[in-house]
C-alpha cells in the first residue's frame, strides 16, 4: 500500500487494452484503499486509474475498520459506472509529458472518461485537448470525483491536479 508501487503497477498497463474486452480483463491486482499507506489524492488516482482500465474493482482492506471517507472511495457510483461501464473497452495511456499523463476510455454512451494524473509529489497546472481523445468542437465536461458539471469547453481543458492526484472528467457531445 505505497504509492510508488500502485503507480508502477497501474500506470504500467499502458498498452495492454488490446487484449481486454468482456470477459477478458487485464487485471493490476486488488485495490489496495483504506490500508492506510497514501493519502486520500493517492487513493482517488489508484480508483481512477483502475476504473480506465476497467480492472476488476477488489478491496483489500479491512471492511470491518472503514473510514466514511474510504467507503466514500471505494463505493463513488460514478466512478464505479466507469469501470463496470458496458462497452467492456479498456482505457489507454494517450499522452505523457514529463510526470504528467492523460488516459482516457471510451464508454458505451459514446462519452469518455478522461484522467489528468499527476504523478509528480507537488501539484501542477495540467492540460488536456480534447482532440487528442477524439472530440472536435465543443463538448460537455463532468469533474466525476467532485461530481460537478463544470459546463461546456471548447478545445482544451485546464486544471490544476494534486501531487501524486488526478482530476477525472466525464467527456461528452
Amino acid at each position: 500500500d505505497r504509492y510508488a508501487s500502485m503507480s508502477q503497477i497501474g500506470f504500467s498497463q499502458a498498452g495492454l487494452a488490446q487484449f481486454a474486452k468482456p470477459g477478458h480483463w487485464n487485471d493490476p491486482d486488488m485495490l489496495e484503499v483504506g490500508n492506510g499507506g497514501m493519502n486520500t489524492d493517492e487513493y482517488r488516482t489508484h480508483m481512477s486509474l483502475w476504473a480506465i482500465l476497467a480492472a476488476p474493482l477488489l478491496a483489500g482492506n479491512d471492511l470491518t475498520t472503514m473510514t466514511p471517507e474510504t467507503v466514500a472511495l471505494l463505493t463513488n457510483k460514478e466512478v464505479i459506472a466507469v469501470d463496470q461501464d458496458p462497452a467492456g473497452k479498456q482505457g489507454d495511456r494517450v499522452s505523457v509529458e514529463g510526470p504528467m499523463e492523460i488516459w482516457s476510455r471510451t464508454l458505451a454512451d459514446g462519452s469518455k472518461a478522461v484522467g489528468l494524473f499527476n504523478r509528480h509529489p507537488q501539484p501542477m497546472e495540467m492540460k488536456v485537448n480534447f482532440q487528442q481523445v477524439g472530440f472536435a468542437g465543443k463538448v460537455r465536461v463532468r469533474d466525476i470525483w467532485q461530481a460537478k458539471d463544470l459546463g461546456t469547453v471548447d478545445g482544451i481543458y485546464e486544471a490544476r491536479v494534486p501531487g501524486h492526484g488526478v482530476v477525472l472528467l466525464k467527456v461528452s457531445k
